[in-house]
């Protein structure tokens, strides 16, 4: 496994392992997320990438016979620390599902605004917030006359961008993304790449993709992922992404990345 250590971390994973029950699913993964860049985490089903994924907020935590050591830094700060509360560790690092989740009984605007509201947030300008989080989720222009609409009538791909702006509603420092396209059409996909793009200028993005042309498109590192035999998942190699596509150092890598398996 290689590794740039002499890039500016942003968020950073050092030796985790997460068991469930007594099953041990993930083994001593240590990786760097740079600041303003896109990592993607690609591998076979069921080699601990989503969980993987979950354990960078804590959300892994909410499955009642999980369990984890190791750390993960946020700027500095291990968010796994005892004094740190969970929930302002899922503020900072957002989430966006593999499929569109929004509240359904709720609209457009309200969608938006909804993690403030339940995180008790105040003093912010209702209207701006709103337009800003849709901007940069490229769907303001879709939406802008229809806020107050009920979320379930948006497509699944404006669906998904409209979960996007709610993330980016409460000013996440890092963007976890699992699987955003799976559920979505072409069109759709490419303008969600196309958001996640534009969004890595500002944050810090990671991304679970079983598309490997979508790994190759946005994102500027990747992680190999895989479980072998009855051993827990891992990290096989990590890197640039055209260096983890085009030159892998493992040949298991190039098996995975050229379709042979998985």
């Amino acid at each position: 496994m290689s590794e740039n250590n002499t890039i500016e971390a942003h968020l950073r994973s050092e030796a985790v392992n997460v068991w469930f029950g007594e099953r041990h699913v993930l083994q001593d993964v240590s990786l760097t997320f740079p600041v303003n860049q896109v990592t993607a985490l690609i591998g076979p089903s069921g080699c601990g990438k989503s969980t993987f994924l979950r354990t960078l907020n804590r959300m892994h935590e909410l499955i009642p016979s999980a369990g984890f050591a190791g750390r993960v830094l946020l700027d500095g700060q291990d968010i796994y620390e005892p004094s740190i509360d969970p929930t302002d560790v899922r503020i900072k690092i957002g989430m966006v599902f593999q499929k569109p989740n929004p509240f359904p009984t709720m609209s457009i605007k309200d969608n938006v605004l909804s993690g403030l509201k339940l995180s008790g947030r105040r003093g912010y300008d209702a209207s701006e917030l709103v337009e800003t989080s849709l901007r940069r989720a490229s769907i303001w222009n879709e939406v802008k006359d229809r806020l107050g609409e009920p979320a379930t009538s948006l497509s699944g791909g404006q669906q998904q961008r409209l979960c996007i702006a709610r993330s980016l509603a409460m000013n996440p420092e890092v963007l976890l993304m699992d699987e955003p396209c799976s559920a979505l059409d072409p069109g759709s996909t490419r303008r969600i790449e196309e958001t996640i793009e534009e969004l890595s200028d500002s944050m810090t993005i990671v991304i679970v993709t079983h598309n490997m042309q979508q790994a190759q498109r946005v994102s500027h590192q990747t992680a190999f992922f895989l479980a072998e035999d009855s051993n827990p998942g891992g990290v096989v190699e990590f890197g640039k992404t055209e260096d983890v596509f085009n030159n892998p150092a493992d040949s298991r890598t190039n098996d995975y990345v050229n379709g042979h398996f998985g």
